[in-house]
């Protein structure tokens, strides 16, 4: 694609790589055939050749984000399905954030949009604020027929009817390996994750236990920023990043072989954090948290796990489209699954985004449910026992849509090996 970028233009860094990306882009529209949004709304400005026109538009005039751009930007689940299918290496998620950071900066969204984004911002990060909201969509369920807005419906329906106690698990500390210890690593607990399943840290820290690994949960560790910084947020998501990456270095002195994290959303931006800093006095540092960053799945075939006798469970593994299309990591978790005696069977059209994308479902309620609806169908089409994610997230828009249990991929490996039972199960 042919770029007119100034000079001037081109000495904001934010801008040469937006460039770099524009130019690699040649208009094959691939990226329409998976792109989710343009599946159920089939307009060419819901896609991701249709998205990147605007982008380029807007970043050349050097102008304000206007309402059109907005609402298709908006539209974008930032699946990434269109970065595994590009031939041409587009580099669409930092295309598309950086857009979104020109949009916060140059567009006044109507009071009521802004109210809601403040909003979350400002709670779903925080665990203990979550859970106080969780509380509080609760008891407004009944009511929720009468909101006026369907994404405050929404958000009332994504209460889950359990919220579970605190988990100790979660606080600063360390968890000494069970036997020889193998390696060192630092567990990223999350923040959502934190108030709506205690259960999935739980069991990630006790397999990883009984695997020979020492478990360090950082102090002064908390969100990714992920959310924020989907948002065009970058002062907060860098200000929440920053404090992750001082962290972790804290911990270096005394060994670190890996940065584990059980959710993927969290660890496509974790993995992001070199891109993030790289003009940033943290920008080794980020470098280097990003290299140790893993997902959970890659770190236990690093390990490896021992074989499993059939456990007669039918298992629908449903692929985060953050672990698929963000890491690139595929094979991983289905191949765990089936070495501890699983059988595991996909669902047509795997590379398809069930609608949930962080606060998508909170925020275009209608298109996110219309994909939670066909994954959901995908899925029973396979006639499971349970359905395995590896995302909170893709857990609780799927579980919305299902009587079909849906627990953590680790939930099933650490029960496998030793662990209790996953709480979903009958």
């Amino acid at each position: 694609m042919q770029t007119n970028f100034t000079a001037a233009q081109l000495a904001d860094p934010g801008i040469a790589r937006a460039n770099e990306i524009l130019r690699a882009c040649v208009h094959c529209g691939f990226c329409t055939a998976t792109c989710p949004s343009y599946q159920v709304l089939g307009d060419e400005l819901d896609s991701p050749r249709g998205r990147i026109y605007l982008i380029k538009e807007m970043l050349e005039q050097d102008r304000p984000a206007d309402a059109l751009t907005v609402k298709h930007i908006d539209r974008c689940l930032s699946c990434l399905a269109c970065m595994s299918t590009c031939p041409s290496g587009v580099h669409y998620m930092h295309l598309v954030d950086h857009a979104r950071e020109h949009i916060e900066k140059t567009y006044k969204r109507p009071l009521k949009d802004r109210a809601l984004r403040w909003v979350l911002a400002r709670v779903v990060p925080y665990p203990g604020r979550f859970r106080l909201a969780l509380l509080g969509a609760r008891m407004a369920r009944p009511f929720a027929q009468f909101l006026p807005d369907a994404r405050l419906r929404a958000m009332v329906a994504m209460a889950p009817k359990r919220i579970p106690p605190v988990s100790r698990n979660d606080d600063a500390q360390v968890f000494t390996a069970i036997g020889a210890r193998r390696m060192r690593v630092a567990l990223l607990t999350g923040c959502a994750q934190k108030a709506l399943n205690t259960d999935i840290n739980d069991a990630t820290i006790r397999l990883l236990r009984r695997l020979g690994c020492e478990v360090v949960v950082a102090k002064g560790m908390g969100c990714c920023g992920a959310l924020t910084h989907h948002m065009g947020k970058t002062d907060e998501s860098h200000a929440q990043a920053g404090a992750n990456i001082r962290a972790w270095m804290a911990e270096k002195s005394a060994g670190l072989e890996a940065i584990v994290i059980n959710t993927s959303g969290c660890g496509t931006t974790v993995k992001d954090y070199g891109h993030m800093f790289r003009q940033s006095p943290l920008a080794a540092q980020a470098a280097e948290v990003s290299a140790l960053a893993c997902d959970i799945t890659e770190l236990l075939e690093r390990i490896g796990l021992p074989e499993g006798a059939a456990k007669g469970l039918r298992v629908a593994y449903h692929s985060a489209c953050s672990l698929q299309h963000g890491q690139q990591v595929k094979t991983a978790p289905k191949a765990l699954l089936k070495r501890v005696g699983f059988e595991v069977v996909e669902p047509a059209d795997p590379h398809l985004c069930c609608g949930s994308a962080g606060t998508y479902n909170l925020l275009q309620p209608e298109i996110s449910a219309e994909l939670k609806r066909r994954k959901v169908v995908t899925l029973e089409a396979k006639s499971p026992q349970v359905i395995a994610a590896g995302n909170i997230g893709c857990m609780m828009q799927i579980g919305s849509g299902t009587a079909v249990p849906v627990v953590h991929t680790v939930e099933l490996l650490d029960w496998a090996l030793g662990g209790p039972k996953p709480r979903a199960l009958p």
